[in-house]
Order: structure tokens, then C-alpha cells, then sequence
């Protein structure tokens, strides 16, 4: 297999190179044009190759057309005006896609599909999540040079002579991704998982049987790919697997991390759709079921996926100069652009996070106790000498005193199912408008530390009055829920509370549309986009798998054994199981009042049901094993 090609870089993305690689590699049998809508669905089409390369300059410059049924764009790609056009992106690398389980009989190959990044274009628009990306890097970049030319103070902050010797601002990303792997039909055992995960049992251990095998051959993979894989440990989710008489692993389920080195923010993201696209096949391959979501097991750690951001610019003899690390890194934490970033990211978090947390699964990931973030607070560390690490704050300072180059901010809310496209781009406007802001009050670092630090009810140059936003502390011991949610505002607890938080706060909502990045009509398609998931999720997901666990909630003792106990907490378990899904003529259940209240479009009635609903169910699961836990005999 060493003879494959993994990738193509961009600058053999013009006719003659692309002919002459293609040539040479006949395993590759086709062409996918890769888009991403804003639903975070993802094109995949299988053109032959021959199409492709008989008419290479008009698919280079025009692309594919599509009739818009297979992307996910609403109030943009309506039935009546439904023509979108998919675009190749030049400016990245593509990516050779092998399937093993189909072998050229010529060459002996996998037979290959090209992988070529695109864009989405409506009515000679851009609408898809890559091309709000490419704005919002644009934006950056053009802002970011403007600003440097209008304040020559900055210049002199970081040493440069003019803004002319300034040859590239640089966005640079990186993500981590967690995900489970599963024997396929295995069911999560809740309490064993629990135990494993509060003694730390699997955390950073030894992976073993084919877990292990599969590991060590992505990251392998992954390099092919030229993604630099820097590491594939075990998380801290996981039980033991079990070893079988005819000497196989069965009972597998575990939590594993795989991170490779950063890039560009829009090849981070490409990245990543190719990273998943390997890891589920080579784990399929070895007989193993991989889930990206973030919660796939409840009272379990469910999977992050660590979002850095950083910004540095290339200047014209070569030099790279981090524009978050301050002229002296014993002295300060931060420049007054890293500062910047950082009090925009927290100030604008409410419209930033609708694009990073946009799933009835992703909210499930966000609840105190599993190490995910749910308030929006950051934290630097206690001293300038000592970095941190605080793992219950929504972004972190990543410094080290010996790199200057490696200073960044680690985003924790992203997970696996996050938009990686529309995430980022969100967060480089939020950091964009708190960077534009704190270069023209022209503070010095000290003053920018104090308003960073600064208590509820203390007034800001730029931060809110009543709003804290920074703790070195764990903000779940440290803190009860009602100081928390004082001093950093109350997090969202479901999908309508989120996206609603794009029509309460219209004046963040601005700094999204900064540079025409996230338009009206964009933010409205994604809006519609995201509740209609939300909704139908749960109304023909979440609902229905409820409605199984009420039925599978029996009544188990025998009176003839049961005690007074076993007959009480029947009793509270059957009122639950009625009060949750049995109608009478007078009185209707509560998945019956979601339903209608879905139909009749009422989300803050659904939002409120929703919370009813899943306390309820969450109730019903503890409440009986409990009393199963008190039955000699369980009768089926």
C-alpha cells in the first residue's frame, strides 16, 4: 500500500499536475465534490474519473450541480429556487478516500475516490457552512491588517516595523476528538461505567485486542494523510472488555482520543471530516462500532472535542510572530490582542455557542459533574509563572513560557458533533469585535487584567456590569449553582433555549454579521435548520425511545415475598409511568402535550416539557433500580 496516494496538495490543483497524478494512479475510480450545508450534513457523490478528467477545467472552475434536495438549506434552497451549484475549493488539500473492501482486479488496489473540499452556491451566493468560514477568515485577516495600520502602538507591541512588512495573518485550529467504541449490540452497562469512571480505571490505560490494533493503525493512516498524529490515548470512559473461549475480545466498550497537529482553520476542519471518515472505517474493519455523538450514554462522560484557537502573522522575511503572546511572558499573560480575543469570545459567547452546541445530544453532554463546561468563564491561571489548567472553565489559557509560538485558548464546549466550520467562524468574529475594542481603548496590560477580573457589579470599559468572567476555581465544587449562575450567567438547558438566544441578543448578533460573515439569511436558514432537528428528534426519537423504557419499567415482585417497600416503590414508578405516557379522557400525558405543542409550534411550551420530561425519565431510571435492587426473585 506504500505506492497510494493519500493527498493532493493545493498547488497541484491545476489541470496538467492533476492529470499526470490521476495517470498514474488508476486505483483512483472516481471524484467526490464535499460540501457542508448548514445542518452539518456533508455531500458525497461518485463521479468516474474519466468524467472528471475529460473536462477538468470546467469541474476545477464550475463544479457540479444539484437540484438542492441533497443539502440542507432552508429559506435558501426553497423547492421553487432550488439550483445549487457545489464548488471545488483550490486552496486546501484533497484527499484520496479508499475503500478495502473493493479491490481493482488490475492493480491490486483499493479502489480510490478523490475527496475534493467544496463549497455551496445559491443565486451566485455562498451559503454553505465552508464558505461562512472563508468570510469570516477574510474578515479576520482584513480587519486584523487594518488595524495595524491605523494603530501604531500595536506595531510597536509586537516589533514591527511597518504594516508593509506584514505578509499573511494566520488562523491557526486544532481540535481533539473523543469518541466510544463498541462490540455492536452491546448494551451499556450504566453502573459499571459509573464505578469505572469515578475510580479512573480506564483513564490514559493500556488499550488492548483489537481497541489497541485499531488505534495504533489510524494513527498510522492518519499520518499517510500528512495529519502529524500527535497522540491516541484511552479517555476516561470505558469498562474492561471480556475474553471469550475461542479467544476473542467481546463486551467492548471504551473511550478513546486521537489528536493530530494544527493547521489553518479552514484545513482543521477538513481535516477533521477525513480524520472521522478513517477512524469509523478502520474500527469497522475490526469488527468495532464507533460513535461520534457527544452523549451516547447517559450518567456517563459523554465526548468533547477541545477546540484551540490561536492568531499569528507571517511577516515578508519569514518571521512568525504569535499575536496572543505579550512582549514579556514573565511579566504578563497576555498581549492586547490575546486579551481582546478572549473578553470577545466571553462576551459574545451567548451567539456563539447556537453554532457549537446545537443538538439535544450536545446539551446532554453540558451538565455539571463530567468535566464539560456549562458557564461562560475562563480562566489564566493563578500566577503568570504557573499556566493553567483548569478543566471546569468554558476557555483556557494554553501558554508555555518556552514556546512563544504555542499560545492559544482552548476551547472545552465543542464536541464530535459540532460544525467545526460554523464554530470557528463564530468564535474569530466574537474574538474579532473584543480585539477591535480593546486596541482602541489603548489600556495598558495591567488594566486589561483588572477588567478581565473584575467582580459582578463592577463596571467595565468593555465587559458587562453584571457578569464575572474569570475563576481560577473548580466552578462546580467552589460554587453552588445559584452563585454560578449569578456570577456567569444562566447556561442554556435546551435547543430552543440556545438558538432563541440569536433573537434575544441582537446586538451580539451584529458582530456575527461583521463583514457580511454570517448574513440574515444564513442565520435564519441555520436557525430553521436546527430547530427543525431539534423538534423532529424529538418527537419521532427521544419520545418514542422514552415510550420503550416506560413499557420495559414492570411490575417485577411477588406479593408473596415483597415487602411494604417493594409495594411503595412500585407505586411511585407506576404514578411516573402514567404521568409520562398514559391519556385518559380528561387528562393528557406529557410526551401527548410535547407532541401537541410541537405541532402547534409553541417551542417555549415544548423547551419547558422537554425539562419536565427528562427529569421525569431520569426519576423513573433511578426509582426502579431501586426497587429492583430490593427483589429476591424479579418475575418477568
Amino acid at each position: 500500500m506504500n505506492n497510494l496516494l493519500y493527498f493532493i496538495p493545493p498547488e497541484k490543483h491545476n489541470s496538467d499536475d492533476l492529470i499526470l497524478l490521476l495517470n498514474s494512479h488508476p486505483e483512483i475510480k472516481f471524484v467526490s465534490l464535499v460540501a457542508v450545508d448548514l445542518g452539518n450534513n456533508h455531500t458525497d457523490e461518485k463521479i468516474p474519473i474519466e468524467i472528471f478528467k475529460k473536462d477538468i477545467e470546467n469541474f476545477l472552475n464550475s463544479g457540479v450541480q444539484t437540484d438542492g434536495s441533497s443539502v440542507f438549506l432552508p429559506k435558501i434552497a426553497e423547492l421553487n429556487n432550488a439550483k445549487v451549484d457545489i464548488i471545488p475549493d483550490l486552496n486546501v488539500k484533497w484527499f484520496i478516500d479508499y475503500n478495502h473492501d473493493n479491490i481493482d482486479p488490475d492493480t491490486n488496489l483499493p479502489i480510490g475516490t478523490l475527496i475534493i473540499p467544496s463549497y455551496l452556491v445559491h443565486d451566485e451566493k455562498y451559503v454553505g457552512s465552508r464558505s461562512v468560514l472563508k468570510s469570516a477568515i477574510s474578515n479576520f485577516k482584513s480587519q486584523m491588517i487594518n488595524l495595524f495600520k491605523t494603530n501604531s502602538h500595536l506595531l510597536k507591541e509586537f516589533g514591527i516595523n511597518s504594516t508593509d512588512n506584514i505578509e499573511d495573518v494566520i488562523l491557526t485550529t486544532a481540535t481533539e476528538l473523543e469518541f466510544w467504541v463498541q462490540t455492536p449490540g452491546d448494551k451499556a452497562d450504566i453502573e459499571n461505567l459509573s464505578t469505572s469512571q469515578i475510580l479512573k480505571e480506564q483513564y490514559w490505560k493500556r488499550t488492548i485486542g483489537p481497541v489497541r490494533t485499531a488505534l495504533e493503525k489510524s494513527l498510522e493512516l492518519l499520518n499517510k494523510y500528512d495529519f502529524e498524529a500527535e497522540m491516541g490515548h484511552k479517555e476516561v470512559g470505558g469498562i474492561p472488555s471480556s475474553l471469550n473461549k475461542d479467544g476473542r475480545f467481546t463486551h467492548i466498550m471504551e473511550q478513546l482520543e486521537i489528536d493530530w497537529k494544527y493547521s489553518t482553520a479552514m484545513q482543521t476542519a477538513d481535516n477533521e471530516l477525513m480524520a472521522k471518515n478513517i477512524i469509523k472505517d478502520i474500527f469497522v474493519r475490526h469488527g468495532l462500532d464507533v460513535t461520534f455523538l457527544a452523549k451516547p450514554i447517559e450518567g456517563v462522560a459523554g465526548s468533547g472535542e477541545h477546540t484551540h484557537v490561536g492568531v499569528a502573522v507571517k511577516l515578508k522575511d519569514g518571521k512568525i510572530i504569535n499575536l496572543f503572546t505579550p512582549s514579556d511572558m514573565n511579566k504578563y499573560y497576555l498581549s492586547s490582542i490575546g486579551w481582546g480575543a478572549l473578553m470577545g469570545l466571553l462576551k459574545n459567547y451567548e451567539v456563539v455557542n447556537p453554532f457549537i452546541t446545537s443538538s439535544n445530544d450536545a446539551l446532554n453532554r453540558l451538565k455539571p459533574g463530567f468535566e464539560a463546561p456549562v458557564c461562560i468563564v475562563s480562566s489564566i491561571g493563578h500566577k503568570v509563572e504557573i499556566p493553567s489548567r483548569n478543566r471546569t472553565v468554558l476557555a483556557g489559557l494554553i501558554r508555555d513560557h518556552n514556546n512563544p509560538l504555542a499560545t492559544r485558548f482552548e476551547i472545552r464546549s465543542p464536541n464530535p458533533t459540532t460544525n467545526t466550520y460554523l464554530a470557528t467562524a463564530a468564535i474569530y468574529q466574537a474574538m474579532l469585535d473584543g480585539i477591535k475594542n480593546i486596541i482602541s481603548a489603548n489600556k495598558t496590560n495591567e488594566e486589561l487584567l483588572k477588567e478581565f477580573s473584575k467582580s459582578v457589579g463592577e463596571e467595565g470599559f468593555y465587559l458587562e456590569k453584571d457578569r464575572a468572567y474569570r475563576s481560577e476555581e473548580d466552578v462546580f465544587e467552589h460554587y453552588t449553582e445559584e452563585e454560578r449562575n449569578k456570577l456567569f450567567g444562566i447556561p442554556p438547558a435546551t435547543v430552543w433555549e440556545n438558538i432563541k438566544n440569536l433573537d434575544v441578543y441582537k446586538d451580539k448578533v451584529k458582530i456575527l454579521n461583521d463583514g457580511n460573515v454570517f448574513t440574515k439569511n444564513i442565520i435564519e436558514s441555520f436557525k430553521t435548520s436546527i430547530l427543525i432537528q431539534w423538534t423532529t428528534e424529538l418527537k419521532n426519537r427521544i419520545i418514542p425511545s422514552n415510550m420503550e423504557l416506560v413499557r420495559s419499567c414492570k411490575k417485577l415482585h411477588d406479593s408473596n415475598t415483597a415487602t411494604d417497600l417493594d409495594v411503595v416503590n412500585w407505586e411511585k414508578i407506576n404514578e411516573i409511568r402514567y404521568e409520562l405516557m398514559k391519556d385518559s379522557l380528561n387528562k393528557k400525558s406529557l410526551f401527548t402535550k410535547i407532541r401537541e405543542a410541537i405541532d402547534n409550534k409553541q417551542y417555549d411550551l415544548v423547551s419547558s416539557l422537554q425539562l419536565e420530561m427528562n427529569n421525569k425519565i431520569q426519576l423513573l431510571k433511578e426509582l426502579y433500580l431501586q426497587y429492583k435492587k430490593n427483589l429476591f426473585e424479579i418475575i418477568e
